[in-house]
Order: C-alpha cells, then sequence, then structure tokens
C-alpha cells in the first residue's frame, strides 16, 4: 500500500503507485467518471469543513513546505488559517472590505489587511486563501463551458490503497500532451481569469509571463500559459466521506505540488465566534 506520510521522501513511489485488487464480490468496480461525480458532489456539497493540510509547493528558489490548520464554513464564506509558523489568518466574506485580517506572527506583530488575491498573499504560495480547502481539486476535476474536456477524461480509477488507515480510490491522470502554449488576451483579463479558461492555475501564468495577480491585461498581450493543471496528477479519495485524502500533481519541470489532509471533519457545525478575530486563542 502506499503511504502519504512518505510523499515527501520517496515521490517516485507515485509515479508507479502500489494499489490493491478489487475487493471479491459480486459489487462491480467503479467507474472514473462515477468517482469524479461523487467527489465533486460531495465537495459542493460541503457546508463546514475542519482539516489539517500539509503543502508541499515548487516555487523558483525550491520547495516550500507549510502545515496548516484549516477552519472553513460557506453561504457566506469564512475562512481561519493557521500554519506552523503561527502566521493567522481570517476572511469573511462581507467583512473588512473585501480583504483578508493577517497576524505576520512575527515584528512588529501587527495585523494587517490584505487582499486574498493579491499578490502579498500569493507570495510563497501556490493559491488564493479563498481555494482554502478543496478548492483547487475542485477546479481540477470540473469542466466550465470554455475549458476542453481532455484533462479530466485522462484520469483512470487504479483501484484501491489506504491512507491513515483509512480506504481510498486511486485515481491517476497521465497528459502527456501538457505544455505551454501561446495565448493572446481579449482585454480585461487577469492571470485568474485565463487560468479559469485552461483550468491550469493562475501562479505558473503570473510567474512565467512577470505578471501582478491583481494586474488586469491589455488587448493582445502574447502569454505563455499551460494548456492544463498538470502532466500527472495523483488523487487519493476516502471511500466514506467521498473526500481528497491527498493529491500530487507534476508539470514539465518534475513535481509542481502535493497536498495532504488529515484530521478532515466535513459538515460538523462550527461556531460562529470561530470566525471571528476576538475568538480566545487567536492573536489578531
Amino acid at each position: 500500500m502506499m503511504s502519504l506520510l512518505l510523499w515527501p521522501l520517496s515521490l517516485l513511489a507515485l509515479f508507479h503507485p502500489v494499489t490493491a485488487p478489487p475487493l471479491p464480490g459480486p459489487a462491480e468496480a467503479p467507474t472514473t467518471d462515477a468517482l469524479l461525480t461523487r467527489l465533486g458532489t460531495a465537495i459542493s456539497k460541503l457546508q463546514t469543513l475542519r482539516c489539517n493540510v500539509k503543502a508541499n509547493e515548487r516555487h523558483p528558489d525550491g520547495y516550500q513546505q507549510a502545515r496548516t490548520l484549516m477552519k472553513i464554513a460557506t453561504t457566506p464564506l469564512r475562512i481561519y488559517l493557521r500554519n506552523q509558523k503561527g502566521i493567522e489568518v481570517l476572511y469573511v466574506q462581507g467583512q473588512n472590505n473585501g480583504d483578508a485580517w493577517v497576524y505576520p506572527a512575527k515584528f512588529p506583530y501587527v495585523t494587517i489587511s490584505l487582499d486574498p488575491n493579491g499578490s502579498l498573499m500569493h507570495r510563497n504560495q501556490h493559491h488564493s486563501v479563498l481555494d482554502a480547502g478543496y478548492g483547487v481539486i475542485a477546479d481540477l476535476i470540473r469542466v466550465p463551458p470554455q475549458r476542453s474536456e481532455a484533462y479530466r477524461r485522462s484520469f483512470r480509477y487504479l483501484g484501491d490503497t489506504t491512507i491513515q488507515g483509512r480506504p481510498c480510490y486511486l485515481l491517476r491522470s497521465d497528459f502527456p500532451q501538457f505544455k505551454y502554449i501561446s495565448y493572446k488576451t481579449v482585454g480585461g483579463e487577469t492571470a485568474a481569469k485565463i487560468a479559469e479558461r485552461f483550468g491550469c492555475g493562475e501562479f505558473r501564468i503570473a510567474q512565467r509571463n512577470d505578471l501582478g495577480y491583481e494586474e488586469v491585461l491589455p488587448e493582445g498581450k502574447t502569454l505563455q500559459v499551460p494548456n492544463a493543471y498538470g502532466r500527472r496528477t495523483i488523487l487519493c479519495v476516502d471511500q466514506k466521506m467521498m473526500l481528497p485524502m491527498a493529491v500530487a500533481v507534476w508539470d514539465d519541470k518534475g513535481l509542481f505540488e502535493s497536498f495532504e489532509f488529515s484530521q478532515v471533519v466535513p459538515n460538523q457545525p462550527i461556531p460562529a465566534a470561530e470566525f471571528t478575530k476576538e475568538f480566545p486563542g487567536y492573536k489578531f
């Protein structure tokens, strides 16, 4: 069985994952499309989520690792994050002029307000705080009208594995046609809007083309844009919760990012007080 605890030390195991054969019995093995549909439905029905996330992301100066406690509630969207350095983030939709409160855990130890989609909050991380939880994975598997279905159709159900003692479905995408293509902007676009069109994530667009995340692009600007999210993707989905326990993505340069989820508690009430600056234990 594949242990996600070994991901940072043995990434090669994910290129050739060891999977268990299907369990004997009359039940038919699930189809890939059915699993992806169930996964998307489970994520869309989340009202609250508590979890810990171990992230490993590639940046120009090497891999950046982080361990983050997350609390998330929807309608309205509320997010609280605290990482291993003590940095805290609180975002509440409709409050603070759309900004997030950030406690930097370093001198001068003063809470600041930052745009959750801005360059400062994107520094040293691939994704916006608004994608906390399963936002990135939901975007991987959905197909908006303007996006090709080729990447989603490249996933295959490979069998079952066990992660953190929990039975999981193992899904893998091989997409050798991954590459950067030339794209001319139509005007008024941002890296995020272009990423939505191609399903590639805005980090690589901003990095490859030296763009600011807030930058509104003029018409006719030629950019280099990935044509999909990755060349290879491994996705492990808890069989009971139908929520991801781990995901890893490779591109043309090797491992791009991996995320490991633990202590996942979905759809259990979270008191509203836990999404306020005054909650005991927070340092805002």
